[in-house]
């Protein structure tokens, strides 16, 4: 599985990393990071358990988090 980030859509508002700090946080620039993340034209990290990343895809407003099963 992957969780994926499109972090020039991400406007900041850190519900992602309230809901989920195993995964993600804020960057100095205010934008989200997914912690441990390979960088490409989204940020992806693969893993065996996705846990709270579903919560934080869902309650994004500007919905740049993906999550490939």
């Amino acid at each position: 599985m992957k969780i994926k980030l499109e972090r020039e859509k991400c406007i900041g508002c850190g519900s992602c990393s309230a809901l989920c700090p195993k995964y993600f946080e804020l960057q100095e620039d205010g934008k989200s990071h997914i912690k441990d993340a390979v960088k490409q034209d989204f940020e992806e990290f693969e893993t065996d358990k996705i846990e709270c990343a579903e919560s934080a895809a869902q309650a994004c407003p500007a919905q740049c988090i993906y999550i490939e099963k």
